[in-house]
């Protein structure tokens, strides 16, 4: 995906401790930098995790599928933007994809899919309109709607 493509992003520099002995971000760190890259999204998007509206309906969000591809290292110091957006929503859950540059450089792609459940059953319920109303007035390039699974998930 193109960096144009991403209306949203967050910047971020690479601690020491995300380092390892050659000052290379060990890979799990990824992962974490992705979380707050959807983190302040939501932010972005007007609706601050944990969100009020979402609890209020009774329903929180899933972490169900992670991806992740590695184009080249981070280092110590690197001031990283991590680029988010939301390319399709489904009945009950939300794909972001995710991508990390260093200026121009690719370094990291790819994906989390979230589904949005009953906390206490454990159970998938849709995605509420408020949240895809928000999704669709801030990105670029509308998210595809669709009514079944995303990224490999079942919902």
């Amino acid at each position: 995906m193109a960096r144009s493509q991403f209306r949203f992003a967050h910047r971020l520099r690479v601690r020491w401790a995300e380092v390892d002995r050659q000052g290379i971000v060990f890979n799990g760190h990824y992962l974490t930098y992705f979380d707050v890259g959807v983190t302040e999204y939501y932010r972005a998007l007007g609706h601050p995790y944990p969100m009020e509206d979402l609890l209020a309906a009774g329903l929180d969000l899933y972490a169900r599928t992670a991806q992740i591809e590695f184009h080249s290292p981070a280092q110590y110091d690197d001031e990283l933007d991590v680029c988010v957006r939301v390319p399709r929503i489904g009945h009950t859950s939300l794909e972001f994809a995710l991508e990390i540059y260093r200026g121009d450089l690719l370094l990291v792609s790819g994906g989390l899919v979230y589904v949005s459940a009953d906390p206490s059953a454990r159970r998938a319920r849709p995605v509420p309109d408020f949240l895809k109303a928000a999704i669709r007035r801030y990105e670029q390039t509308p998210p595809l709607e669709t009514g079944g699974g995303v990224m490999g998930a079942s919902r």
